[in-house]
């Protein structure tokens, strides 16, 4: 089923093209870069305009503030306590990437 305002969108695209709106545009008569993914493509760069990053990424940089924070504590229960904590990161990682 298309789209209620289609014909609207093809008018407006027909005037654009024909104003000359769509000339020389960066990267005009190149090949559209690959896409792993073009069923989620407008989701991902939606997701990255915004700047989210994969669970992972976000992941990855807590474990780093935390291995920082660990150089820098004396304290032995709040060492075992960091570690145990970077220690289920490590998993929530390994986790995540495979989901990817």
């Amino acid at each position: 089923m298309d789209h209620p305002l289609i014909d609207l969108i093809n008018a407006r695209i027909a005037r654009a093209e024909g104003e000359g709106a769509f000339d020389n545009l960066p990267g005009a008569g190149k090949p559209l870069p690959a896409c792993d993914d073009p069923e989620g493509a407008v989701m991902t760069r939606i997701l990255k305009d915004n700047g989210a990053v994969p669970e992972f990424v976000s992941l990855s940089r807590e474990l780093a503030r935390l291995r920082e924070e660990l150089r820098e504590t004396a304290d032995r229960s709040e060492r075992r306590r960091m570690m145990q904590e970077m220690s289920l990161l490590e998993a929530k990682i390994a986790i995540a990437r495979k989901a990817r």
